[in-house]
């Protein structure tokens, strides 16, 4: 019945203007490789993908990216509002990043740098366009005017009240262009006593509750990895975008701002730790690797000191990993049938795992739990992911050409949409590459450009 009529199986209405339907279960894949993503070249010179036969290609059709005719206007620097942007731009927006004429972004120069340009830019800037402009020029605040006024999103992430001082408020462009969408992503939002306040990923994470959780119990609180915190507010800030453009261009409404805050980004990432507090006083901990109240799901030591993650928490999985271990009388136990049960012996099946796992090397672990069916990876490394086959068959690292022509891979564009994905055109450009290319669009006389340019407007 729910396939033949879903809506009214669920009891809904015929006339309701849109109803998501989800389906969900945990399926194997069929054996397919995404012809468009193929890698061309085995990375290091080797081998990376073999298979008894061929892997049949996805369907694909030659169209136009989803947001092909999108005018995004970026005001921003380094991850948050930039990472956004680029989101956009890799899905077909026409993405104009403003940059001051004084080195542009200060991204260009973070972590490693070949020939002086930042590897991380050329990913975060992928298909923008840079345009120089001094914000604290007139004739260079007019001309983020005149964009903002052609512009569907404008993606900012100052400090609230920098923009307005200079004129370029939600106030003042809305008058202008009554359909923008401005996006506006900041530590603590553009409302409340800390408004105003400078707020970094580190401090989100930090008051969002993510760092509170992270680490082991006997130690201070880490960081993850990665500037995760802005990441985070970066895809909520696209999510809000696309809703607010939604409404705009279905509904018939005006647009609208998007404001994310850095800290609620991560708060609201935080599962059940709010409830829980609420009901019962519970605070969660730093538990290390293990996963609270899903058991089993940890990292493991294997004996020639590999590091494997095992996620077996599902019923029929846990069963399937005790089988593979040789444990069938733990696999019969009706007591560990079930989540709440095996989370009660959670520091018991632990030292087990623990202990299987010890007596195999990372390989054997791997192959004995593939072939058991049981979710399990040891922790990649980069050099591990350049030569995974998953990776590769899904075009996850994409060959770009640098500017004096060196070869470099970029991670590929996700998600895969199958009818309209994202590619990359060209990687992040040199400081005001498109400036006299998009003010030409504006309507500016070559002469006219130089002369701003002579008096530092651009």
């Amino acid at each position: 019945n729910l396939l033949r009529d879903p809506i009214a199986s669920l009891g809904g209405a015929r006339s309701s203007p849109i109803r998501l339907i989800c389906l969900v279960a945990v399926l194997r894949p069929p054996r397919t490789r995404i012809a468009r993503y193929a890698p061309t070249e085995a990375p290091l010179g080797g081998d990376f993908f073999t298979s008894a036969e061929p892997l049949p290609a996805y369907p694909m059709t030659e169209s136009q990216k989803p947001l092909a005719g999108l005018k995004v206007l970026e005001l921003g620097t380094l991850i948050a509002g930039p990472f956004a942007a680029r989101i956009m731009a890799e899905f077909g927006a026409e993405v104009i990043k403003i940059e001051s004429p004084d080195g542009g972004d200060p991204l260009r120069q973070w972590r490693k740098r070949y020939e002086g340009t930042s590897l991380w830019w050329y990913l975060q800037a992928r298909n923008k366009k840079s345009v120089t402009v001094n914000l604290k020029h007139a004739e260079g605040v007019a001309i983020v005017r005149a964009l903002a006024k052609e512009a569907d999103i404008v993606v900012e992430n100052f400090r609230p009240g920098v923009l307005e001082k200079l004129g370029l408020g939600w106030e003042a462009l809305s008058a202008e262009n009554p359909g923008l969408v401005m996006l506006r992503l900041s530590g603590f939002g553009q409302s409340g006593p800390l408004a105003a306040q400078p707020g970094f990923g580190a401090i989100g994470e930090s008051m969002g509750g993510l760092r509170y959780v992270t680490g082991f119990p006997d130690r201070p609180p880490v960081k993850t990895g990665i500037s995760i915190g802005d990441s985070i507010a970066a895809l909520w800030g696209v999510i809000g975008a696309m809703m607010a453009l939604r409404h705009k261009e279905v509904n018939g409404g005006q647009g609208q701002v998007v404001d994310v805050a850095l800290y609620e980004a991560v708060f609201a990432m935080m599962e059940s730790l709010v409830p829980e507090f609420d009901v019962f006083g519970f605070v969660r901990e730093r538990t290390g690797n293990i996963m609270p109240g899903i058991t089993p799901s940890n990292t493991h030591t294997t004996a020639d000191g590999k590091h494997v993650a095992i996620g077996a928490n599902g019923d029929a999985i846990f069963r399937r990993l005790l089988l593979a271990m040789g444990r069938a009388d733990l696999a019969d136990d009706a007591s560990l049938a079930d989540n709440a049960g095996r989370d009660a012996r959670r520091d018991e099946l632990y030292g087990l795992i623990d202990a299987w796992v010890a007596e195999h090397d990372e390989a054997e672990v791997l192959r004995t739990l593939a072939a058991a069916e049981v979710p399990a990876s040891r922790i990649y490394s980069v050099a591990d992911m350049f030569a995974d086959p998953q990776f590769l068959a899904r075009g996850m690292l994409e060959m770009a050409t640098l500017p004096d022509g060196r070869a470099c891979r970029l991670p590929g564009i996700v998600p895969k949409l199958s009818e309209t994905p994202g590619s990359t055109e060209w990687i992040g450009p040199a400081l005001g590459a498109h400036t006299d290319e998009v003010l030409g669009a504006l309507g500016y006389e070559a002469a006219r450009i130089a002369a701003l340019r002579a008096d530092g407007a651009i």
